[in-house]
């Protein structure tokens, strides 16, 4: 059993909406399931820190793209929003380059709140990086509070 609102395939995901921040790092999605949406990034020196690894704010970046997006393909896009509340991340082991996948499962998805685990690794599917995300989820103007 599916847990987004509509269908959606990973062949549609390049069809949701795009810009700012994430496409201009490089942050791509990648594929879904019934319970997972993932994204992938190009580690390379654009996204380092001063010392050659992968800078920790864009891992954060990364986690609170992929789960923002999936808490918000959860509900009615024309009667709700999930906007981040709080991030809690650790940063387990550095990456200096090749590419970076995040997945984002749920832990609760409520009528007013969303919390999402994500994950990311390395090419070598070595974990690197886990956040806890707290999603608000809010009425759009006009719109009914939630159900």
């Amino acid at each position: 059993m599916s847990i987004w609102f509509a269908d959606i395939t990973p062949e549609s995901l390049g069809q949701l909406p795009r810009g700012g921040f994430a496409e201009r790092i490089g942050i791509r999605l990648t594929d879904i399931g019934p319970d997972y949406l993932r994204a992938a990034l190009e580690v390379t020196p654009e996204v380092h820190q001063p010392y050659g690894v992968l800078h920790g704010g864009v891992s954060a970046a990364l986690a609170e793209t992929v789960g923002s997006v999936a808490a918000n393909l959860c509900v009615d896009p024309e009667r709700y929003l999930c906007l981040g509340q709080e991030l809690n991340a650790n940063h387990l082991r550095p990456v200096s380059s090749g590419r970076v996948i995040a997945t984002a499962r749920p832990f609760h998805i409520g009528h007013r709140s969303q919390v999402w685990g994500i994950e990311i690794r390395d090419a070598r599917e070595r974990l690197t990086f886990i956040a806890r995300l707290t999603m608000a989820v809010v009425g759009r103007r006009g719109a009914l509070s939630p159900p």
